[in-house]
């Protein structure tokens, strides 16, 4: 089996490891809030069209390991993550929003991105554990 991807006119394998965190790296997500983040990820990211490898959501930051494809920029695919999963914990959590510190921004301005290549299996590793 072939770990590339066939669309109509293109083969691909575009596999990224992508890290965020919340607002002045809050160690907020866990419990309830750790599991609606997960979930939010999980949930936009295939209507995206991408397919998840790898999501751990740490309490301060959440690691992804993705596919995505083509017709789609990694930028694009972050900004739905990050801004939709925040629209969603606001509207689930209410009561953050009356924090002060966080003026409507969930997530820290930024990310980071990398390419995975031949140590796609040590840094599915990684992201897991």
């Amino acid at each position: 089996m072939s770990r590339f991807t066939r669309a109509s006119h293109v083969l691909w394998h575009c596999q990224y490891h992508i890290v965020w965190t919340p607002k002045y790296r809050h160690r907020i997500l866990k419990g309830n809030l750790g599991r609606a983040v997960y979930g939010s990820i999980m949930i936009f990211c295939e209507q995206q069209g991408c397919e998840v490898v790898e999501l751990n959501v740490q309490v301060d930051h959440v690691h992804l390991l993705v596919l995505v494809p083509p017709k789609i920029s990694v930028s694009k695919l972050v900004g739905v993550l990050k801004g939709r999963s925040a629209i969603r914990v606001f509207n689930k959590f209410p009561h953050l929003r009356k924090k002060p510190f966080w003026g409507n921004h969930f997530w820290a301005k930024g990310y980071c991105v990398d390419t995975v290549g031949i140590d796609a299996e040590m840094v599915r590793k990684y992201v897991k554990y």
